[in-house]
């Protein structure tokens, strides 16, 4: 298999490493490798040890590598954390030519960048939200097209320069070029969300084990995005000190026991709790055990409720709410989520995907997934954009060409005139 056949999602996470490589196919992308290992090296969503995070991400390619059967160079990476922020822009550039070309979206896209940005942050995306030509708006693609005024909304992320440096640092440590970041809601956004969704108005809310990422889409575009830092590792936390029992005790009773909504829990339901320090096993209730996570649960969601509201796009949203990530595998959580929401929540998961389908078909995949379709969508969009230049040359060649016999002709006609 060559290496532009397939592409390299890296999700590099507060709780995991995941690795998923996908074949580019006939039909879409089909899933042929899957790789992941416990992550040591980052807090909230943030690199705080290189080398543990170099050891985890190695762990997590070589067994996608050793799945798939390739060679893992080039990879596509998430990011998040608190230091993340986003901001809508505009800009307006006049159309010379009448016709709207390549050049004048770059000019105009450029134009909605230029805003003053600190020295210690970065833009991680320019994602066009609409084209406007001569007041026309809803324009998605204005190519072609004639005005004399072009204006584009954009929006905006930008994330901490250290961050980003950190990340690839650490890609880079354990033999890996990185093709490209990408903002972590937004390649979950890929991977379980509908066009149709994108076009009602969604909240996407990806609940990993350092950070819950928001992205907020109204009539097909991206309108607003957010990290919050704040996770499932804070529900660990709280049934550790809770049950007084060590942490990654406290972790397997949430994964295998765990409940967001006391009230689902039958009252003579039990659960054995390990001991600290050799102490012997406890047996206690599974309802205190959802009592302990219900209160953080609903903290989280009232947090992102709040960040909705900031955002002005509330009451735009026909498409609800889609929940994903590994800490929404909690069950209760769609049930709490719509009471504190007050409108339709559902639990993403990977969709439009071929191959080992059902080995990903889980939230805890998602932005693994989602960073293999958004490596294929900017490759195509390469591909596309290489086509179009070409197409523009020959045209630029086509009417030089023709200006040239003009010229030839008129001056034939006047020498012979001369004699």
């Amino acid at each position: 298999m060559s290496k532009k056949d397939f592409i390299v999602g890296l999700d590099i996470g507060t709780t995991k490493i995941c690795c998923i490589v996908g074949e580019i196919a006939e039909s879409g992308i089909d899933i042929i490798g899957i790789g992941t290992a416990p992550s040591n090296g980052l807090r909230k969503g943030v690199v705080v040890n290189i080398d543990s995070t170099v050891e985890s991400i190695t762990k997590a390619v070589e067994e996608a590598e050793l799945m798939a059967g390739v060679e893992i160079s080039t990879v596509y990476t998430g990011i998040a954390g608190g230091h993340i922020k986003s901001f809508n822009s505009t800009g307006i550039v006049a159309i010379k030519d009448r016709e709207v070309n390549e050049q004048d979206v770059q000019r105009v896209i450029d134009a909605a960048k230029a805003v003053a940005i600190p020295l210690d942050r970065e833009v991680i995306h320019i994602i066009p939200q609409e084209y406007m030509i001569n007041g026309q708006d809803g324009i998605r693609d204005p190519i072609g097209m004639n005005g004399v005024r072009l204006e584009a909304k954009v929006h905006i992320v930008t994330g901490a320069v250290s961050s980003a440096q950190n990340l690839i640092k650490c890609a880079n440590k354990a033999g890996l070029n990185v093709a490209e970041i990408c903002l972590e809601p937004l390649a979950s956004s890929e991977a379980v969300l509908s066009s149709d969704e994108k076009e009602l108005g969604v909240v996407l809310v990806d609940i990993g084990g350092g950070t819950s990422d928001i992205a907020i889409f109204k009539d097909g575009a991206i309108v607003h995005t957010s990290v919050i830092a704040i996770g499932g590792n804070h529900v660990t936390n709280d049934i550790a000190v809770g049950l007084r029992t060590p942490q990654t005790e406290a972790e397997r009773i949430k994964i295998a026991h765990g409940c967001a909504l006391a009230s689902m829990v039958k009252d003579n339901e039990t659960i054995e709790v390990a001991g600290v320090g050799g102490r012997k096993a406890r047996v206690v209730s599974r309802k205190l055990l959802a009592e302990i996570i219900e209160p953080r649960v609903e903290e989280i969601f009232s947090l992102i409720q709040r960040e909705v509201m900031k955002s002005g796009y509330q009451e735009l949203l026909s498409g609800g709410f889609v929940i994903t990530g590994g800490a929404t595998l909690l069950e209760g959580m769609p049930e709490l989520a719509e009471f504190i929401f007050e409108m339709p929540v559902k639990r993403g998961v990977p969709q439009n995907i071929g191959g080992l389908k059902d080995v990903v078909n889980s939230p805890k995949f998602a932005t693994a997934v989602g960073l293999v379709k958004w490596g294929s969508r900017n490759m195509q969009r390469g591909q596309k954009n290489q086509k179009n230049q070409k197409s523009h040359k020959s045209r630029f060649n086509i009417r030089e060409k023709h200006i040239y016999d003009k010229v030839k002709g008129s001056m034939k006609s006047w020498l012979k005139d001369l004699f």
